[in-house]
């Protein structure tokens, strides 16, 4: 009869850990689902952005720099267009396209400058074009099977697990062995104790820990999900609770990302507020030129209404036309456009080429005041200009310029950056983008738990200062570093001084690159926000790339580790805590499946070394590590965060699971151990009121009650480093229903004498009762003192660094 048990409680071990494995996998999918890319195409006059997947062959499709090509496609229109074919030609240089250029039938794929490609990416420029074909028909469908890879990459975690594992497993074969010879030696039979000592080993083992990292880190990307943080890497999420500096973009992140025109001068008159619409004259001529100069548009909603559709700076310019009762779209059929040359964030600005009525052509740049090439001026025409920018930039404005030239003539060669030289200055505005509610108590989380948030962004160095100190991030006088300076020092002295800057404005995306690099040679584990194509070198070089879901491009997020969906830097902070609540989660599992594993070991040993037989039947031991070790193993994996998690340094890159608890899982062992054996050898050997005297019976149920009350009630135990009465059992009742239902199973067990014979479970009296339940609380009140005398110990350590530091200070 007890094979056929110990084969039911094996299958039972099976069906559970099949069952929760396939749920996390189906979990994973749903999540992966939501991270597939998007793109915008124009079906039947409209532009809907639609999945990747979504397109047909016969969709026009609109690319833009940035854009992941859905599918084989034909340009209809290009202007300035490149796009990254690596993928599929090898080539490490982007590819020019051109609408108008036409390819030999049978031209590889290298030379159809005509065509995109699916899976490509948009490196520059922007374009239109036809769908020819899609999936499996696509070039890249026709070498996928070089792109498939069916190997499942287990993390770094799941690594050092397998590794904490294979540790445990020798020691629980070696304990089985000696089990064994033990046994033998003192005259047992040879199968019983062959069976007892398969059983430890099987037992002892912490086969699920594997399994319950699974379901941790699948847990954890879904509570992030659910927070708008999208992980596209599994490695990020443990990567996240070291996360000790995060280098964040200002515009949509730390600010709303809603841009209005506030103010704007031209170059002889005093800076005009602007409000609702432009009254001013001036104003409204440098609006309309400006407009000119945009690519934002107005297109029905699918509602009745309109919407405007561009980013969150042109969105501005035209939201304010409009409100001043003129259409972008009536100026350009004016003034047609005939060319343009697309904005970068290397460049900074961008230029739009228009007909003029007599044959002429007028060039329109704007962008960034310091960037534009102005014609020659005065000394103080320039000096003008400056304070009126300054102003603008010391209140938070985000300052756009714009300039002008008349051309009699086109470049022959097409190349229309020629013609951004000698501008004419037309004026400048300053937009607000207010910076978010939630930032500035996000960034003073992030300091309380030991992250350093460091603002990176292409503005000017006054506007990125007065943005800062709104936020709390710098205070009043602290520097701000600029693309110029960052240049002028050299990789040594930037590593040398990085953490007495916080704010960097005017920066490149390479300057991004070596920000990051420097906060890593300081040891630190760094998150990179981003959006552009040219971030995605520097979200690769991060130990945490995080790209913007809303503002951010496809190569953005194809380069990210994790995706915010709502661009929000508050998410990044949730998405820290979350990564600290999985290791925390790992770590405590850790400490209960282990302190509970090797007590087992240390309770069968000894009983045997000492001569009283086997204290658990391998019946008894499966059930404990099935039920009593197993599923509220599952559920404290599952736990919610420790209110304190953020109140402490972040994890170290390379901690140990048993930093820090390597004393409490041997103190907890011992403990297991002691109250055990002496379960076993009051029921075995000694004469308790109420019973029907020792047995060998008796001994192994009062064994198996206290080693099974005792891991359940350890659960509560390893909850929280604080005293387990203190942290209320209500935020994770799952954990608490499982224990209660794990104590009455083995209860009822003893109860019921027909049942429990089958398990080699014995009755016992009401004195051996409370002797068993007296036992197991032992463990826990030892655990709990334990942890009082730890924590006194912590809080006098801290004081006296506290101390030593404020005395180096006086010195």
């Amino acid at each position: 009869m007890e094979p056929v048990v110990i084969l039911a409680v094996i299958a039972m071990n099976v069906v559970l850990a099949v069952t929760q494995e396939r749920g996390a996998e189906r979990a994973l999918d749903a999540l992966r689902d939501l991270n597939s890319p998007t793109c915008l195409v124009l079906r039947d006059g409209v532009r809907a952005e639609v999945d990747t997947v979504a397109v047909v062959p016969g969709d026009v499709v609109l690319l833009k720099t940035g854009d992941l090509v859905p599918a084989d496609a034909r340009l209809i229109e290009s202007t300035g267009l490149a796009v990254d074919e690596s993928s599929l030609t090898g080539e490490s240089e982007p590819a020019e396209k051109d609408a108008d250029a036409l390819a030999e039938r049978d031209a590889p794929v290298g030379d159809r400058a005509n065509m995109v490609f699916s899976g490509c990416l948009v490196t520059a420029g922007n374009a239109r074009a036809v769908i020819t074909a899609t999936g499996m028909a696509s070039e890249m469908g026709r070498i996928a099977f070089f792109l498939n890879d069916a190997q499942k990459m287990q993390t770094p975690l799941q690594r050092r697990l397998a590794r904490v594992v294979h540790g445990v497993s020798a020691v629980a074969v070696l304990a089985a062995a000696a089990l064994f010879a033990t046994g033998l030696q003192q005259g047992e039979e040879f199968w019983a104790m062959m069976l007892a000592a398969v059983s430890l080993a099987v037992a002892a083992v912490p086969e699920t820990l594997q399994l319950i990292v699974t379901l941790t880190l699948t847990r954890g990307v879904r509570n992030m999900a659910e927070r708008h943080a999208l992980i596209r890497k599994l490695p990020a999420v443990e990567t996240l609770g070291s996360t000790s500096v995060i280098c964040s973009d200002k515009t949509g992140t730390l600010t709303q990302n809603r841009m209005s025109v506030r103010r704007a001068w031209v170059p002889g008159a005093p800076a005009v507020q602007v409000g609702e619409h432009a009254e001013d004259p001036r104003a409204l001529v440098l609006l309309r030129r400006l407009a000119l100069a945009s690519n934002a548009t107005i297109e029905p909603d699918g509602k009745g209404g309109e919407k405007i559709v561009g980013d969150a700076t042109e969105t501005a310019i035209v939201r304010l036309l409009a409100a001043s009762g003129e259409t972008r779209e009536a100026l350009l059929a004016e003034l047609p456009r005939v060319g343009e040359v697309p904005f970068s964030s290397a460049r900074k600005m961008m230029t739009s080429v228009h007909a003029l009525p007599d044959g002429r052509f007028l060039v329109l740049t704007k962008g960034a005041f310091d960037r534009l090439p102005f014609a020659p001026a005065s000394d103080a025409e320039l000096a003008e200009r400056q304070a009126a920018h300054d102003a603008f930039a010391h209140d938070a404005l985000r300052v756009i310029a714009l300039g002008s030239r008349v051309v009699d003539a086109l470049p022959a060669d097409g190349e229309l950056e020629a013609l951004e030289l000698d501008l004419a200055f037309e004026g400048i505005v300053g937009l607000i983008d207010p910076p978010r509610p939630e930032a500035a108590e996000a960034i003073a989380l992030a300091r309380r738990a030991g992250v350093r948030t460091v603002m990176i962004t292409g503005d000017h160095a006054a506007t990125a200062g007065a943005i800062a100190q709104q936020l709390g991030l710098i205070r009043a006088g602290a520097p701000v570093v600029t693309g110029r300076q960052l240049a002028a020092m050299t990789d040594e002295e930037l590593v040398e001084n990085v953490r007495a800057y916080s704010v960097y404005a005017r920066v490149s995306p390479e300057d991004k690159i070596r920000i990051v690099e420097a906060w890593q040679e300081q040891g630190e584990v760094v998150a990179m926000t981003g959006d552009g194509v040219n971030d995605a070198p520097a979200l690769k070089a991060a130990d945490v790339g995080v790209a913007m879901g809303r503002s951010g491009t496809e190569v953005a997020k194809a380069a990210a580790d994790m995706v915010l969906t709502d661009d929000n830097f508050a998410t990044i902070v949730e998405a820290v805590r979350e990564g600290r609540n999985v290791f925390s989660n790992i770590k405590r599992t850790v400490y209960f499946l282990l302190a509970c594993n090797l007590s087992e070991i240390a309770v069968m040993l000894g009983a045997q070394l000492m001569g009283w037989g086997t204290p658990l039947t391998p019946v008894m031991l499966l059930l404990i590590n099935v039920l009593g070790d197993g599923i509220p193993g599952l559920h404290l994996a599952n736990d919610v965060s420790d209110e304190r998690i953020m109140a402490r340094r972040p994890i170290g890159r390379t901690e140990s699971f048993f930093s820090g608890i390597t004393r409490v899982i041997a103190l907890q062992t011992v403990a297991f151990a002691a109250v055990g054996l002496l379960a076993f050898w009051l029921g075995a050997f000694a004469w308790l009121p109420g019973g029907e005297g020792p047995s060998l019976e008796a001994g192994q149920t009062m064994c198996f009650l206290v080693v099974a009350f005792t891991s359940v009630l350890h659960v509560f135990t390893v909850r929280t480093r604080g005293s387990v009465f203190r942290r209320t059992a209500r935020d994770n009742m799952p954990l608490v229903w499982s224990a209660l239902g794990v104590i009455a199973a083995f209860s009822a067990l003893v109860l019921a004498e027909p049942v429990g014979a089958v398990f080699g479970l014995a009755p016992i009296g009401p004195f051996s009762w409370a002797c068993s339940l007296a036992l197991s609380v032992v463990p826990t009140l030892v655990a709990e003192a334990f942890k009082l005398w730890d924590n006194r110990h912590e809080t006098w350590l801290y004081r006296r660094r506290l101390v030593r530091h404020e005395n180096r200070g006086e010195e």
